[in-house]
């Protein structure tokens, strides 16, 4: 056994005897890829969502210097064709780059890693000898030369010097030109069964193309058909939480959101199997230190980046271009690369379909409410603080605070909306009733009776409070906002959830500014 080839299976065995989600049906799409010319693969992700996890499971798999078949004879691999034919047939060599960028700082970083990966290799081999300059791509090719021998190429992190040496640096460009020289020569094909790269990021561009264009990537963008194994699926979280006699719904609530490719509901991973451990639901982003920087990227001066936050703060989505971004966190030059980066980090979802981002769930809901009070958004912050009073103001009926927490809310965001425009007044409510996520999932014009409700507040499960149906007027009075609630049966669709109904209704003066509010049970 190596330090970095043929490293067994101790990794993928530990993680068996933990709290285990079988993913291994990705063995089976990595193994379609070997000998072909889509053997060179790229699968990225955030923070805890897997990444490593996976790199044990094919390490452990493909590994030929063990015998790992008990680990994974109960799993899902087990009953695909591929399964014997690959199983512990070649060796492996395993990287994490994380370790190599926390040992060495300085520039000659790629020529450290080269010189100890080639003198572990070239052990394993006592039988080839080396020449005094070759480097680890001729160790490799003169191995599989004199051996037959193909092998697996597996780079945990792959990034992480991306992240440590930023664009422009020797220790950067040494980098991709070490990736080019291992996994882009021409050689490379006769010396690898297949490579497999993860890490946060994408291959970084060079002015529209890939450094390694030969790879086949996998993205939070671009998933293909790894989607189901981004992220835990529901109705893998829908076992577990029986299982251990968790609350489903307050795991959909804290941790779902996600839609990766066509997979329309994918939880962060780390998250659930955390939370089952503390028996807590809460937000476990903290110990990821992957958002430090947030804060940084959602203050930049870019046109409309601002706007766009406090959209998605509000529940809404925006759209987003994610093919111009050059996959370097130094190198931001746009709203769009700023929105492309939190997508790669897992900090907003996307919806390919449409091209838009948004905020996925109540776990990052909070963890991106943190990263605007780090900014110097007064407005914003001052709103959401007032957000909780408005609340209690609307559960009390008092229809006089409410008007006057629905005025201020629109004074502090007339950068994001005309004074004269119904849906953004509706974003804008929804800013206003912020706090209400805690205990309410919030739907913007909400499919009820004869209409659209302009914003509706349904309790979660186990909150003791209202529904609440908001409609907005213009140039009326707040009691035709209720009359219309009343007349288009807004509240027989509520009456699915709840028959606890309070009705709002809003009246917007457009003359005078100002708000008048009418508020009733239902």
């Amino acid at each position: 056994m190596g330090t970095y080839i043929n490293v067994g299976d101790e990794g993928f065995r530990r993680t068996r005897n933990s709290e285990y989600v079988d993913k291994s049906g990705l063995i089976a799409v990595v193994n379609k890829t070997l000998f072909t010319e889509q053997c060179f693969s790229c699968v990225t992700r955030c923070r805890r969502f897997g990444k490593s996890m996976a790199a044990k499971m094919l390490c452990a798999y493909y590994d030929h210097s063990v015998d790992s078949r008990s680990l994974f004879a109960d799993l899902q691999i087990a009953n695909d064709p591929s399964f014997d034919k690959h199983l512990n047939k070649y060796p492996v060599i395993s990287l994490d780059m994380t370790y190599f960028v926390t040992r060495y700082h300085d520039e000659d970083i790629v020529g450290k890693i080269d010189k100890a990966v080639r003198e572990d290799v070239m052990k394993a081999y006592p039988q080839v000898e080396p020449q005094d300059d070759d480097d680890l791509m001729d160790g490799l090719s003169r191995i599989a030369q004199e051996t037959g021998e193909r092998f697996v190429f597996i780079i945990d992190e792959w990034d992480a010097i991306c992240r440590e040496f930023i664009h422009g640096t020797s220790a950067m460009d040494r980098y991709v030109s070490w990736l080019r020289r291992m996994f882009k020569s021409l050689n490379a094909m006769n010396v690898f069964a297949g490579v497999y790269l993860t890490g946060i990021l994408p291959i970084k561009k060079y002015k529209t193309e890939s450094a390694l264009n030969n790879f086949i990537e996998y993205s939070m963008v671009e998933p293909v058909n790894m989607a189901q194994f981004f992220g835990f699926t529901k109705d893998e979280v829908k076992t577990l939480a029986d299982k251990h006699g968790m609350d489903f719904d307050e795991l959909v609530k804290w941790y779902d959101g996600y839609q990766i490719g066509d997979e329309p509901s994918i939880f962060n991973p780390n998250s659930v199997i955390q939370a089952i451990r503390s028996r807590r639901c809460r937000s476990y982003w903290a110990t990821t230190g992957a958002f430090d920087a947030v804060s940084h990227y959602i203050q930049m001066n870019f046109e409309g980046l601002k706007d766009d936050i406090i959209r998605m703060l509000a529940g809404g989505r925006v759209k987003v271009k994610t093919t111009k971004f050059q996959n370097d966190m130094s190198i931001i030059r746009s709203r769009d690369d700023v929105l492309t980066v939190l997508i790669h980090l897992g900090y907003l979802g996307y919806d390919w379909t449409k091209e838009e981002c948004f905020i996925p769930n109540h776990e990052v809901l909070g963890e991106m409410e943190n990263a605007v009070e780090d900014t110097n958004w007064t407005n914003v912050i001052k709103s959401l603080q007032q957000s909780e009073q408005l609340l209690h103001a609307t559960l009390e009926g008092d229809s006089e605070a409410v008007a006057q927490g629905v005025d201020a809310a629109h004074d502090e965001h007339t950068s994001i909306l005309s004074y004269n425009n119904e849906n953004s007044l509706a974003c804008v409510l929804s800013i206003a009733y912020y706090y209400a996520r805690n205990n309410y999932v919030i739907y913007r014009e909400l499919a009820s009776g004869k209409g659209f409700a302009d914003l509706v507040l349904i309790p979660r499960k186990n909150v003791d409070s209202p529904a609440i149906v908001l409609e907005l007027k213009y140039n009326k009075d707040a009691d035709s906002a209720i009359d219309q609630i009343l007349r288009k049966q807004y509240p027989a669709k509520v009456a699915q959830h709840t028959d606890n109904l309070l009705l709002v209704g809003i009246n917007y003066d457009k003359e005078t500014k100002t708000h008048s509010c009418s508020i009733m049970h239902g």
